[in-house]
């Protein structure tokens, strides 16, 4: 029973010949009523054996655990690690978000977090893009699925990514190609030509080793090849052949080159680092009055516009760029007029040829059944009268 005293409630009840007495310390029945059923519940549930479900943590809380979790599966990307660390650290510096409890946050409190950040600038006081406002969205999603796996929440929320997102398009010409390569210091230079030779991510050329460069081709193949061991997603691991320029290259830096690293950094113990190569490439886009849009980055760009260019379909993109899926791959493959009427005149021409294959086959296994058919004949005249009729007995007779 409840009752009330000094203006609050209090509930009394007996459980297993006990007396149990508690104040709710609310001054309204209804709550003291439920307060009351609420802890029959909690007694009930512990007397069988059911555990009550713990409280969830605050986004604040759980995100020491997150970075943990991080750290331990991303332990060979140092870079990766990183990206999630600022991008938890900006999550963090919101007013409300931090102080929320993960099972509150659903996708009101995300379309909220979206326009605080959007009417916020940068330091540099210009409004933050979307493209960095997408990322912190893809670090809370991460975070929220992970707790999920942990059994601390029933549901992810739906987390829809801004529209709008920019992506860097800039592409080298054939005509701008050899005057950045002419005025690139060493060993960006040797970089950038492995990379718009066979398209590897930036920080895949530097993590190579010559234990991974194949120079002399393999048994039934005419150019040699790169092993791509690993990398940023399930498809990175792949052979990159090596064209002419790009195995000419390598050639001359392994005779240069005393590391087992193929571009090693201040030490030979080491790779260089990717912020070391963007350092020398700044330096040469300024000098050269080049857009801003031309990163390291735009050298692959560059050699996978060159392949959709060439007629290279979105599969075999896909399989040499080490993309995660084909939809990555498709922006890069823009066919023409010019190319769709090939893609005619091939299936045409194809068919042309399958149809004068399959007139032949049959021609032959006519000729054949008919070869079959004349042999049986032969075979019948050349029997004797006598030994027909004893055959027609045969077949005739009880």
């Amino acid at each position: 029973m409840v009752y009330k005293r000094g203006g609050v409630y209090h509930y009394k009840f007996m459980w297993n010949g006990k007396l149990v007495r508690k104040s709710t310390r609310v001054g309204n029945k209804r709550d003291a009523e439920q307060i009351e059923a609420a802890e029959r519940t909690r007694r009930a549930k512990g007397e069988a054996g059911i555990k009550e479900k713990p409280k969830c943590p605050t986004m604040a809380q759980f995100a020491p655990k997150f970075t943990a979790a991080i750290e331990t599966t991303c332990s060979e990307k140092p870079a990766t690690v990183g990206f999630y660390k600022e991008k938890l650290r900006r999550l963090l510096a919101d007013q409300k978000l931090p102080g929320t409890s993960l099972d509150a946050i659903d996708e009101a409190v995300i379309d909220a977090y979206k326009q605080r950040r959007s009417r916020q600038k940068s330091r540099y006081k210009r409004t933050l893009s979307v493209a960095s406002i997408n990322r912190e969205l893809a670090t809370l999603r991460r975070m929220l699925r992970l707790a999920q796996e942990w059994k601390m929440l029933d549901r992810v929320p739906r987390i829809h990514l801004l529209r709008g997102e920019r992506q860097r398009e800039f592409v080298v010409s054939h005509k701008l190609e050899p005057i950045y390569l002419n005025a690139a210091p060493q060993p960006l230079k040797d970089v950038a030509i492995l990379i718009l030779e066979t398209g590897v991510r930036p920080g895949e050329a530097a993590n190579l080793q010559w234990s991974d460069v194949y120079l002399q081709p393999a048994v039934h193949a005419e150019l040699g090849y790169i092993a791509i061991r690993k990398g940023k997603s399930r498809n990175a691991k792949r052979n990159l052949s090596l064209t002419a320029r790009a195995a000419e290259m390598l050639t001359a830096r392994k005779a240069a080159v005393k590391s087992p690293w193929v571009f090693p950094g201040d030490s030979a113990d080491a790779p260089i680092l990717g912020t070391s190569l963007d350092h020398q490439h700044n330096d040469v886009r300024d000098n050269l009055k080049l857009s801003k849009e031309f990163v390291v980055h735009s050298l692959r760009h560059t050699m996978l516009t060159r392949l959709g260019e060439a007629g290279a379909d979105a599969f075999t993109i896909m399989r040499i760029a080490g993309h995660s899926s084909v939809t990555v791959s498709q922006r890069y493959v823009h066919p023409t007029p010019e190319n769709m009427e090939r893609a005619f005149d091939r299936m045409e021409k194809l068919n042309a040829v399958k149809f004068e294959q399959a007139e032949a086959e049959a021609k032959a296994e006519a000729a054949a059944a008919n070869g079959v058919v004349t042999n049986l004949v032969t075979a019948q005249k050349a029997i004797p009268r006598e030994s027909s009729q004893v055959f027609e007995f045969k077949m005739t007779g009880p």
